[in-house]
């Protein structure tokens, strides 16, 4: 039997939606506010949860402190308080949006994760918009 467990977390951070291979008139007509060149910032909660057998010897799917470090250095430390399109790798030829912020911790948190454990994230943006991966 396989169980989920989950793990929520925040980040603050600032970014811009803009495409540099487009003229300015696109960028506002397509991104509207989102393209202020001044950035603007958004209070992000994570909502990671982890799909696995229970291990017999321990209870866990995985232990949640070993879950929270994991988030914590794989995304939160890379990108809380940060401006995502200046301070962050990932971003440096990729669009900031949710749905690429969401996979950007994705990829960052499977790889620090046992091979056998299923990930899936939600990402709030808003109380009102949030973006899953996988769908």
């Amino acid at each position: 039997m396989k169980v989920r467990v989950s793990r929520k977390a925040h980040f603050n951070a600032a970014h811009r939606l803009y495409n540099p291979n487009w003229p300015n008139e696109k960028n506002d007509a397509v991104f509207g506010l989102c393209n202020n060149a001044n950035y603007h910032g958004h209070n992000y909660n994570l909502v990671v949860s982890v799909t696995g057998e229970i291990d017999p010897n321990t209870g866990y799917v995985i232990d949640m402190k070993i879950l929270k470090d994991i988030i914590d250095q794989k995304v939160v430390e890379k990108m809380d308080h940060k401006n995502l399109n200046l301070d962050v790798p990932e971003f440096k030829n990729l669009i900031p949006t949710t749905e690429n912020i969401v996979i950007v911790c994705y990829n960052l948190i499977k790889e620090a994760l046992p091979e056998n454990l299923e990930l899936h994230i939600q990402l709030y943006e808003t109380e009102r918009n949030s973006v899953s991966f996988p769908a």
